[in-house]
């Protein structure tokens, strides 16, 4: 017998979120097979079984906050019966042991006790005892109790260990009040799942209630620190992009030939970022208390949206890399990222941040920081545009605006707008970004 634990998670995160359980109990599993999905902050991982055997029991649900190291459920001997089952929920399988139902009333003037009473007792007492709810419950009748406004103390459980299920609630909703009011009848037509007191009224109109992952919610939160912590100012520039679309058009076929990978925006726009680092080194520095950490290192995260929320992999030594092995980087953490299946060592670390906002149909926006790195740039819609090359002739050319967000503290602003003009000038003249990218 063996417990499935949430193993470490790396570095910073401490819990997770049990995503899905992808068996049940009773099943047979393998060594190494996948047990169920863990959402993390940044990615989600796979818990595996470290043997052979049967689930006896899960102890923690899915939608469930779990810490490292915590106990989700048990692994039996193959071909253990009810009883090894029993036995391997460890405290649980001590609850149903009292001889009479009466004797779990909390006080002699309560009312009688419903089935399965004495067992909800004594599993909220254990529950209590280790740092839980007051009431054994799942995730499903915990939030149908908070729509409905009913006590889960006053719910039975028909459960052998004392959990209160999603069916016991809907069953204790079901039953009389003791004192109706003359407005019960009505209530008791109305839809089983209702709108929680706390949620807006709209008359005649359908809501959505639904439930923010555990990625969006560090999302919103980071972003929000990020607002509330930085001098956050972003600053604008435009880039003609005939120079880069005319060498694609000309290199694309070969380039795809010789590197079996496509020729994109996102090799040019990381050299020339790198370029401009290497020239204003405060754009890829950190503050750490009262100090500065100016890193020697160009690591460059590459904003992909994933279907979970915005996700930055990184680009290891990207000053290192040449075009296609930075398109070939780049392809390979979208293709992860998409499949959630990207390693927390892919996302650690990153010196400055590139996002593309034009893929989206996107003209011009402010990039929100991504905390502690002190600049990021936003990538646009290409566009024709009326441009003068002097006071008599107008051409359309395709442009660009890029815009910098960079942390003020640090960074000043013509030191913010030489860089973006530095990213202007390189991206307008390729040829330089081999000798500065």
């Amino acid at each position: 017998m063996s417990e499935i634990k949430v193993p470490d998670l790396g570095e910073s995160i401490t819990e997770g979120t049990i995503y899905k359980w992808l068996v049940k109990e009773g099943d047979s599993v393998g060594q190494g097979d996948v047990l169920a999905e863990l959402e993390t902050d940044k990615v989600n991982l796979e818990i595996s079984a470290e043997e052979s055997g049967v689930i006896a029991q899960i102890l923690r649900q899915a939608g469930e906050n779990v810490a490292v190291g915590e106990a989700i459920g048990i692994i039996g001997e193959a071909g253990a019966g009810a009883a090894g089952q029993a036995a391997a929920g460890g405290q649980s399988a001590d609850a149903p042991k009292l001889p009479e139902p009466a004797k779990a009333a909390p006080a002699p003037e309560a009312p009688p006790a419903q089935p399965g009473g004495a067992t909800a007792a004594a599993a909220a007492q254990e529950a209590q005892a280790a740092g839980g709810s007051a009431y054994l419950a799942t995730p499903g009748a915990r939030k149908l109790a908070r729509e409905r406004g009913i006590d889960l103390g006053e719910v039975g459980a028909r459960d052998p260990i004392g959990r209160i299920g999603r069916a016991d609630v809907d069953t204790h909703g079901a039953a009389p009040a003791a004192a109706p009011a003359p407005a019960t009848a009505a209530a008791q037509s109305a839809p089983a799942v209702t709108p929680p007191p706390s949620a807006p009224k709209a008359e005649g109109k359908e809501v959505e209630r639904k439930r923010m992952s555990r990625r969006r919610l560090t999302i919103a939160s980071r972003l929000v620190e990020a607002q509330q912590t930085a001098a956050m100012l972003t600053t604008f520039n435009e880039v003609d992009m005939t120079a880069i679309l005319d060498i694609r058009k000309r290199r694309k076929d070969a380039f795809k030939e010789k590197h079996d990978i496509g020729l994109g925006f996102m090799s040019f726009f990381t050299k020339a970022v790198v370029g401009a680092l290497k020239a204003y080194p405060l754009l890829n520095a950190e503050i750490d208390g009262e100090d500065l950490l100016i890193k020697k290192f160009y690591d460059i995260g590459i904003a992909v949206s994933a279907k979970e929320g915005l996700v930055v992999p990184v680009v290891r030594d990207a000053d290192r890399l040449s075009f296609p092995e930075i398109e070939r980087r780049i392809a390979d953490l979208a293709s992860k990222a998409r499949a959630n299946t990207l390693a927390l060592s892919d996302l650690q670390g990153g010196t400055f941040t590139i996002t593309n906002g034009g893929v989206f149909g996107s003209l011009m926006s402010t990039p929100i920081l991504n905390a502690p790195q002190v600049g990021i740039l936003g990538m646009h819609k290409i566009q024709l545009r009326p441009i003068a090359l002097d006071e008599e002739t107008t051409v359309n050319r395709p442009m660009m605006y890029i815009a910098l967000s960079y942390d003020h503290r640090i960074v000043d602003g013509s030191e913010a707008v030489s860089f973006l003009v530095k990213v202007k000038e390189l991206l307008e003249d390729p040829e330089a970004l081999l000798l500065e990218g």
